[in-house]
This record gives structure tokens, C-alpha cells and sequence, in this order.
């Protein structure tokens, strides 16, 4: 069993912030693989169904995000899933946008819906690091984060979300670093 876990903040308002960015992947996944209907469970907004005949379940947290770890626990702890089998989509501003870096485990460089996640599972997990840029103040980050995407960025957010979706079975197949490049090279 495999979990996707898209992080992000559940009001609608929020729906094309850059901090949503997990939140998207998710939908396209949903849309892509047929998952099933969204219902409300472990505290988030749950899909299940199958890719490369794998069981699946797809969760946005309702938690908002900076406790986001409480819904992931939740679920894996009823369902018994591995947190070597939990995959953590969500935003970086310290990758450009567009592009995408993974890795498995390494600290929450500051993102507290990581940090929730570290504290509530462990660091275990893959982490798919969406790039949606630094804002020019660095005091800036959380107003910046809670900001809708430009034209040009929400393009280049919705393009790199379709190679994500694309090359998914790479990723499935852990392995991490096709799986960037393919997506960065697009």
C-alpha cells in the first residue's frame, strides 16, 4: 500500500496559493487515475483506488498545514501503511518554479507542514519538493506562501503537476532520481 499526501490549506480562498501546490497534485492525480470519490476521513480529504496495480490512498490534510502530520498518522496507522510507502508532495521556496527535486527524509528547512509531519511519523518518507520561488523580502515568506500564483507561474505550476502525474510509476519505483530529471527536462 502506498500513500500520496498533497499538503496545503482547505479554505477555499486558499485553492491557488502557492502553498497549495500539494493540494493540486492530488486533484490531478484523482482525475488521472479514476480514484475514487473524495469522502472526509482521518481528517483529511481521502481517494483510494490503484496505480500500476498498486494499491493507493490520496489524502489532503484538513488540518491546515501546519498540522498536517495529524492526519498522516492517523491513516497509517489504521491502515498499517509503511512510512517508507508515504510520498509528501508540497511547496519550496527555495527551488525556482517549475521545477522539482525529491528526496527521501532530511529536515523541514523551515516548512511547518513537513515539521508536523517529522513529529508526528518520522522522517522516513519521500518528499516531492514543488518549486514556487523566493519572494524578494525574506521576511516575506508567509505572505508570499498564502499568495496566489501570477499567470506565467500558475502555468508553469499546472505544467510541471502533469509531468508529476506523467512519470508517477517512476516515482512508485523509488526511484527518485529519474524521476526529477525526467520532470525537470520536460
Amino acid at each position: 500500500m502506498l500513500l500520496f499526501v498533497g499538503l496545503g490549506n482547505p479554505n477555499p480562498d486558499n485553492s491557488n496559493n502557492r502553498h497549495n501546490v500539494g493540494f493540486s497534485v492530488i486533484d490531478a492525480m484523482n482525475e488521472k487515475f479514476k480514484l475514487s470519490k473524495q469522502k472526509p476521513k482521518f481528517k483529511g480529504l481521502l481517494t483510494t483506488g490503484k496505480i500500476d496495480e498498486q494499491k493507493v490512498f490520496a489524502i489532503k490534510p484538513l488540518t491546515f498545514m501546519n498540522n498536517s502530520g495529524i492526519c498522516i498518522k492517523e491513516l497509517i496507522d489504521y491502515f498499517k501503511i509503511d512510512v517508507k510507502n508515504v510520498f509528501v508532495f508540497h511547496d519550496d521556496i527555495d527551488i525556482d518554479i517549475g521545477k522539482v527535486k525529491v528526496k527521501n527524509g532530511g529536515g523541514s528547512a523551515g516548512h511547518n507542514g513537513i515539521d508536523s509531519i517529522d513529529k508526528n511519523i518520522g522522517k522516513n518518507y519521500s518528499r516531492v519538493r514543488i518549486g514556487v520561488g523566493r519572494p524578494k523580502k525574506s521576511s516575506a515568506v508567509a505572505d508570499y506562501v498564502l499568495d496566489n500564483f501570477s499567470g506565467d507561474e500558475k502555468q508553469n505550476v499546472e505544467k510541471v503537476t502533469q509531468n508529476i502525474i506523467e512519470f508517477i510509476s517512476i516515482l512508485i519505483s523509488r526511484d527518485l532520481d529519474l524521476f526529477s530529471s525526467k520532470i525537470n527536462q520536460k
